[in-house]
C-alpha cells in the first residue's frame, strides 16, 4: 500500500528541523528516551484498520486518552515534552510526538526512522481497549497488531525489541525492572536476553516469552539476536509503518 505524502512549508520543514535539535537535547539531558518512545508508539498503536480510527494523531495528550490504563505514566512525558512543543507552534502534536518517537531511538545508539510530516491533530481520542496487554500470548498479540493495526509477524517482533529500551514500572504497569542491563541503549540485546532465559533483576513479560513460544515469532527472535543490522533494517521499517498509520494513505 503506497503512501501520498502531503505538502508542507519550507517554514514547517525547517521548524521540523530545529525541533529535532531541541529534542536530542532534552532527551540527553532527562535520560528520557525510553518514554519518549512509549508516548510515540501509544499514540500511534490505538490505530483500527477497520474504522480507521485512532492512532498518530496527538489525541494522547488529551487527559481522558492518558486516563486508560495503558497509558499510566505518560502524562509525564507530555509534561517534559510541552515546553519544547511551545517553541514549535507550527508543528502539529501529531507530528511532534511521533519525531520525538524518532529522535528517541536515533539518539539512544538506534537506527535512523524515516519522517515523514503532515499529520493533523484529531479531536477525538479513541475508545480505551486498543493497546497491547503484556500479560497475554501470541493470539493477542496478532489480534492487536496484525487484524486491528494491519502490521505483520515481523512488525510485531521487530517492534518487541524496543523493549531494549527502558523498564516498567510497578506502580504504572503493575511489573518491575528493565529488559536489559543497558535500558538506555538502543540495541539487539533484549533478543539476547530473551533466548537465554531469565536472570535475576531483568524482566521477562508474558507477552515477552510468547515470542519464544510461536513457530514464526521465534525464528524471528533468533536472527535478531544474531544479527543486530538485521534487527535495526527491519524495526526501523516496523517503527515507520506504526509511526504512520493512517496517515497519507494513497
Amino acid at each position: 500500500m503506497g503512501k501520498s505524502y502531503p505538502t508542507v512549508s519550507e517554514e514547517y520543514k525547517k521548524a521540523v528541523e530545529k525541533c529535532k535539535k531541541k529534542l536530542r537535547g532534552l532527551i540527553a539531558e532527562k535520560n528520557c528516551a525510553p518514554i519518549i518512545l512509549r508516548i510515540a508508539w501509544h499514540s500511534a498503536g490505538t490505530f483500527d484498520v477497520k474504522t480507521k480510527t485512532g492512532g498518530p494523531f496527538g489525541t494522547i495528550k488529551k487527559p481522558e486518552e492518558l486516563a486508560h490504563g495503558a497509558n499510566n505514566g505518560l502524562d509525564i512525558a507530555v509534561r517534559l515534552l510541552e515546553p519544547i512543543k511551545e517553541q514549535f507552534p507550527i508543528i502539529s502534536y501529531a507530528d511532534f510526538y511521533q519525531l520525538a518517537g524518532v529522535v528517541a531511538v536515533e539518539v539512544t545508539g538506534g537506527p535512523e526512522i524515516p519522517f515523514h510530516p503532515g499529520r493533523e491533530d484529531k479531536p477525538a481520542p479513541p475508545p480505551e481497549g486498543r493497546l497491547p496487554d503484556a500479560t497475554k500470548g501470541c493470539d493477542h498479540l496478532r489480534q492487536v497488531f496484525s487484524t486491528q493495526m494491519g502490521l505483520s509477524d515481523k512488525d510485531i517482533v521487530a517492534l518487541s525489541g524496543g523493549h531494549t529500551l527502558g523498564r516498567c514500572h510497578k506502580e504504572r504497569s503493575g511489573f518491575e525492572g528493565p529488559w536489559t542491563s543497558n535500558p538506555l541503549i538502543f540495541d539487539n540485546s533484549y533478543f539476547k536476553e530473551l533466548l537465554s532465559g531469565e536472570k535475576e533483576g531483568l524482566l521477562q513479560l508474558p507477552s515477552d516469552k510468547a515470542l519464544l513460544e510461536d513457530p514464526v515469532f521465534r525464528p524471528l527472535v533468533e536472527k535478531y539476536a544474531a544479527d543486530e543490522d538485521a534487527f535495526f533494517e527491519d524495526y526501523a521499517e516496523a517503527h515507520l509503518k506504526l509511526s504512520e498509520l493512517g496517515f497519507a494513505e494513497a
